[in-house]
């Protein structure tokens, strides 16, 4: 086993967060600056404009990445991808085209550190089970990685209007089954807002395409704000994303 100290905490640097395997580095700030450089990185620390990176702590699991995402290893880590069978390559490629996210990914497994490229966007742990049975459908460019045991799918809207008319896309990935899946976001998790729907005839509207991740098991339709075209044209809302069901959203206020 190769031990590091990547996880130990220094001057610049340390862990801010745990979630199954995966834990996140985050820079507090960067000191490989020189003269010309120190002042816009001091004040990029200051408004939480930072590098982060996943580390993932195997120890006999398994993890699946984006491709090209992986900085180093260390340790008895074995590298195969996310594909079983000619079939599975089909509808995996089938799924990349439409979605926009790479149809093969990388399968780490055994005993070992993996650590995955620095990023400056924000870094969400998701507990995939906690979405319900339908899992979590998740925009586009949002996966990072998961534990393999989480299963990811291709979804399409159930009608052309959601994606015509909603800004989101006629497909989306979903992950369903249990582990922890890590998002990749524009927006940090404090901004954002999650909204929980309890009853059946629960509806949440949102006017845009702000929602980077939702239940599966909602119902998600692209509607008018009023019951004509002419009162939305005269309310200047026009169309909006409408959410049903029991399920959970997450979304960007900003």
């Amino acid at each position: 086993m190769v031990i590091t100290n990547v996880m130990e905490k220094t001057s610049c640097r340390s862990i801010t967060e745990t979630q199954g395997c995966f834990s996140l580095l985050e820079y507090d700030r960067d000191i490989s600056v020189n003269k010309t450089t120190a002042q816009t990185e001091f004040f990029a620390s200051q408004m939480h404009v930072r590098k982060r990176q996943v580390i993932a702590n195997l120890t006999g699991n398994g993890v699946i990445i984006q491709a090209g995402a992986m900085q180093w290893i260390a340790g008895a880590v074995d590298v195969t991808t996310n594909i079983n069978g000619v079939g599975d390559f089909a509808k995996k490629f089938l799924g990349g085209k439409v979605t926009g996210e790479s149809a093969v990914k990388p399968r780490y497994s055994g005993t070992g550190t993996l650590v995955l490229e620095p990023t400056y966007k924000h870094i969400l742990f998701e507990d995939v089970a906690s979405w319900g049975a339908g899992g979590m459908v998740i925009e586009d460019k949002l996966f990072y990685a998961c534990d393999d045991t989480v299963d990811m799918k291709v979804v399409a809207r159930s009608n052309l209007s959601s994606a015509a008319l909603g800004g989101e896309g006629l497909f989306n990935n979903c992950l369903t089954g249990k582990g922890i899946a890590v998002l990749e976001s524009s927006v940090p998790r404090d901004e954002l807002i999650v909204m929980e729907l309890t009853e059946p005839d629960d509806v949440v509207k949102i006017d845009g395409n702000m929602a980077i991740a939702w239940s599966g098991s909602l119902k998600f339709t692209v509607e008018k704000t009023t019951k004509t075209l002419v009162g939305s044209a005269a309310s200047g809302e026009g169309f909006v994303n409408v959410y049903r069901g029991v399920g959970k959203i997450l979304f960007a206020p900003v």
